[in-house]
């Protein structure tokens, strides 16, 4: 082969490959393709971090998880910053982002625990580096600001896990029960399916897809982003706190603006939890509301699984596919191995 003909097959192979974002590759990922890190034994090593708001409580919380993983027969280090306050923030962009960056690069490290939400973690998601995480991949745990890593791991092609994070350590025992027994299910393996009480607003039917989402503030923020999601053929979680229904409102008429409910295979609400009261009144439930920017879907809707900012916080595993089943008297969920 002469130099000429060589370089012109070089460049043909350049310009029919080009680099995809994370929302490109998330367009054309295959669900199967999605690469799920090693279940956790005993003896493995999880690393907490705080990517996100203040830890208040700190001693109490790292007491808390020390106790907890260490009686599951995992062992745990900490972020140099977990305790640094800046601010608002648990140290500033460089410090959570050089926690988080260690915490993805070590190889003995199999798990990473959000130690809790906030805001914050949308600051530094863009200076993260995944090229060691891919080959020593290793869960991501937590819930609310933490749909930003859910969402770019997505994107990546790796499943994550939206789960309880250490700041909950400090509530009651026997109100927290189910959120760590689900979590360490899910961690070593053995989370298989749910089975909860229905809800009379469900739209029923039975659907199967990838599971993603999260926190709906997150999910709006990310649009437009290399963290939004593609929604095709998916099941889309949702959850929120603390939000007038009118901003509730507007968020998901962005979402659905954005085209994410268009193709998507179904959705589940979880905590829709300490909503605030409209002046005039908004004059609709939570569901009705729901319903009413989903009405140009026709994808079950399934109400008030238990997961978000509640005390019962059960774990999921977002990038899995799994098998839905709405009625009014039950919602059935049923991860795919």
């Amino acid at each position: 082969m002469t130099l000429n003909t060589f370089m012109c097959c070089l460049l043909m192979v350049i310009y029919s490959c080009p680099n995809k974002t994370l929302m490109e590759r998330s367009t054309t990922l295959n669900p199967s393709e999605m690469i799920r890190p090693s279940y956790l034994k005993s003896g493995d090593t999880v690393a907490v971090i705080a990517p996100a708001g203040v830890l208040k409580q700190n001693a109490e919380v790292i007491q808390n998880t020390k106790s907890l993983l260490n009686s599951w027969g995992l062992e745990v280090v900490f972020g140099a910053h977990v305790e640094t306050t800046a601010h608002h923030f648990a140290g500033s962009d460089r410090q959570r982002t050089s926690d988080l960056q260690w915490a993805l690069d070590q190889p003995n490290i199999k798990a990473i625990w959000c130690a809790r939400g906030g805001y914050g973690t949308l600051r530094i998601v863009d200076d993260l580096d995944f090229k060691r995480f891919k080959i020593h991949p290793k869960w991501i745990i937590g819930y609310s600001d933490v749909t930003v890593l859910h969402n770019a791991l997505n994107n990546l092609g790796y499943e994550s896990l939206h789960g309880m994070m250490c700041i909950n350590l400090t509530e009651d025992k026997v109100a927290i029960k189910k959120s760590t027994e689900t979590l360490k299910a899910a961690l070593f393996g053995t989370l298989t399916s749910y089975e909860i009480e229905g809800n009379i607003d469900n739209r029923t039917g039975d659907t199967s897809g990838p599971l993603v989402g999260g926190n709906l503030s997150l999910l709006t923020a990310d649009l437009g982003s290399n963290t939004s999601l593609n929604t095709k053929g998916k099941i889309i979680f949702i959850e929120e706190i603390g939000e007038y229904k009118y901003h509730i409102d507007r968020q998901l008429q962005s979402l659905k603006r954005a085209g994410y409910f268009d193709h998507c295979a179904g959705i589940i609400i979880g905590n829709m939890s300490q909503l605030k009261a409209n002046t005039p009144s908004w004059g609709q439930s939570i569901e009705a509301l729901i319903l009413e920017v989903l009405k140009d879907t026709n994808v079950p809707v399934a109400f008030g699984f238990p997961a978000g900012h509640e005390l019962e916080n059960r774990a999921l595993y977002f990038g899995r596919t799994i098998q839905l089943q709405v009625t009014k008297s039950k919602t059935r969920v049923l991860f795919v191995d």
